[in-house]
């Protein structure tokens, strides 16, 4: 999974129409039909498994036909199980050895037509557990043949296999966080598919390694059949639409294949996208994993203080999104007061504060003009209230001073570095500012704002000009001065 930073803010679909999807993925939906074909006479072993006699008949009762069709009824009588679908007691000691307990329903099972959209999705993601175990074991087939056959599996010695269960586990959950950052960041493919072979060398390739090696590549082509294999699992459970491995791409049956070559023939090589349920149950286990994993709506009916702090950290489209979300449930004049009182401050943050402030106040309307004329006086809002009544069409808006002027730059410039860094956007502004004023760097020293010196300093390192940057760092160097920093 991704380490304790903050993750962008997911995108996710209501509660209403995740539950709509949960119910008809082919896993849940199987597992629930199973369950209200299970009665007093259905028998399972001391896993509480389906015996191998019962299993033709569950998978006749889920219409499943073909060489898979047993496999697949057993893994929905599984996650019914897990999920609390079907409920099993202790087996009776009238000697009857076919069964080791009573099948009835369980309670859950009336929650998924009856229960809320969050009842359905806490079963879904019960059943999601399930999957994510059963995808981190290896197949059955392969720790045999590892053994020597059938003929040793009744004694398997894992420490003897090429396989840590714990490890396996981790890999998956890696995988899985990096699937989930690539689908939230803003400069990710979004909804579009992952290269398989793209995922597996997130897992394997060093960030600082140039060329892979021979070795390295060979670990990710291991890495992308384990996926593979991974991926097929958790399709039916609608955590990820998956396009498989071509398997013409394998010369031989016992061969993997090679990492791609070009970008023309990637998608043969696997084609992984999480849904919008996969968003959902990925951030689930993020946020119980102790991740810090918002999700854009989250702010909607706290404070604008809260709004403010927590969107600093929010891209553009995502901030832009949570922003107006908060200001549809309010008064606009209520939500402008609000906004300018959460917007004051001289520390570090209030830059950024006020630059989404001016973001949130563009979407109250013309309701919220008394407020916006309430702080004109007030040396950190005065010059956004200016800009606001100036650009909403308010007649009577008075000039601003000189010094509100280089103030309200200094501020927006330090907001566009708390949000933006080195942006290209930035560098223009810097350079326009430079080229608009003359004298700019004479008098931007002298600005009362705890961000002046970091300001110029980063216009010196911006500007491409030799002469105005030496100018811009010579004027930061006196700020520094002036302020005893």
């Amino acid at each position: 999974m991704p380490d304790s930073s903050p993750l962008p803010p997911v995108r996710l679909h209501s509660e209403a129409e995740l539950a709509r999807d949960a119910l008809s993925t082919p896993l849940l939906s199987r597992a629930a039909l199973l369950a209200r074909w299970a009665g007093p006479d259905t028998r399972v072993d001391a896993g509480g498994g389906l015996v191998e006699e019962q299993l033709p008949a569950a998978a006749e009762a889920l219409g499943l036909t073909g060489d898979d069709a047993v496999a697949h009824a057993s893994e929905a009588w599984r996650v019914a199980v897990d999920t609390g679908l079907v409920e099993i007691s202790d087996g009776d000691d009238d000697g009857d050895d076919d069964s080791d307990g009573t099948v009835t329903q369980g309670e859950d099972l009336a929650l998924l037509a009856g229960g809320s959209p969050h009842d359905v999705l806490g079963i879904w993601l019960a059943a999601l557990d399930t999957v994510l175990a059963d995808a981190a074991v290896p197949d059955l087939d392969g720790v045999l043949d590892a053994v020597g056959g059938e003929d040793g599996a009744g004694d398997l010695d894992l420490s003897g296999l090429d396989w840590d269960p714990e490890a396996e586990a981790e890999f998956l959950d890696g995988v899985l966080g990096n699937l989930y950052l690539l689908t939230v960041t803003e400069e990710g493919p979004g909804d579009a598919p992952v290269p398989l072979p793209a995922l597996a060398a997130s897992m394997i390739v060093p960030s600082d390694m140039g060329e892979p090696t021979n070795d390295v590549l060979e670990q990710v082509s291991d890495a992308m059949m384990r996926l593979d294999d991974q991926f097929r699992l958790l399709e039916p459970v609608g955590l990820v639409e998956y396009q498989p491995v071509d398997e013409a791409l394998m010369a031989d049956a016992d061969e993997e294949p090679a990492a791609p070559v070009d970008d023309t023939d990637v998608s043969r090589y696997g084609m992984v996208r999480l849904t919008p349920l996969g968003r959902y149950g990925l951030r689930a286990r993020l946020l119980e994993a102790g991740h810090e994993a918002p999700a854009v709506g989250e702010l909607a009916d706290k404070g604008a203080d809260a709004l403010l702090d927590g969107t600093a950290t929010f891209p553009q489209a995502a901030a832009q999104a949570e922003i107006d979300q908060w200001v549809r449930r309010r008064a606009p004049l209520d939500a402008a007061r609000d906004l300018l009182t959460a917007a004051r401050g001289q520390d570090t943050a209030a830059p950024l504060r006020r630059l989404h402030c001016q973001q949130a106040l563009s979407l109250v309307g013309a309701e919220a003009e008394p407020a916006l004329r309430e702080v004109l006086d007030d040396p950190e809002l005065g010059g956004l209230a200016r800009v606001w009544l100036t650009e909403n069409g308010c007649a009577d808006v008075p000039a601003p001073s000189e010094d509100l002027i280089f103030w309200l730059t200094i501020d927006t410039i330090a907001a566009q570095l708390a949000a933006e860094g080195n942006s290209e956007e930035l560098r223009a502004l810097v350079e326009g500012l430079a080229a608009q004023h003359g004298g700019f760097f004479t008098a931007a020293w002298r600005v009362e704002h705890p961000a002046t010196a970091d300001v110029l300093e980063a216009m010196g390192r911006l500007h491409p000009d030799k002469r105005i940057a030496k100018e811009a760092r010579k004027a930061a160097f006196k700020a520094r001065s002036q302020h005893g920093s």
